[in-house]
């Protein structure tokens, strides 16, 4: 799986960095970049049960599955 990591900043007003990192579902989050050893955090992203905004301005909570969106 491909997950995506930001950079933890050390000092107020230093840019945060986003990286996708290959790992194995069973793998513990990174803390640290592989290859800087900067500070990173997994970034969670929005999934199932999501609150997604349907056409028309009409919302629900749920989002799209294999049967289409809500």
């Amino acid at each position: 799986m491909t997950y995506l990591y930001a950079t933890i900043p050390n000092n107020e007003g230093d840019k945060v960095k986003h990286y996708e990192i290959q790992q194995s579902m069973n793998d513990a989050p990174l803390t640290q970049h592989p290859d800087t050893g900067e500070p990173i955090r997994r970034v969670i992203l929005g999934g199932w049960g999501t609150f997604m905004p349907k056409a028309g301005g009409n919302a629900k909570a749920g989002g799209c599955g294999p049967s289409g969106c809500c």
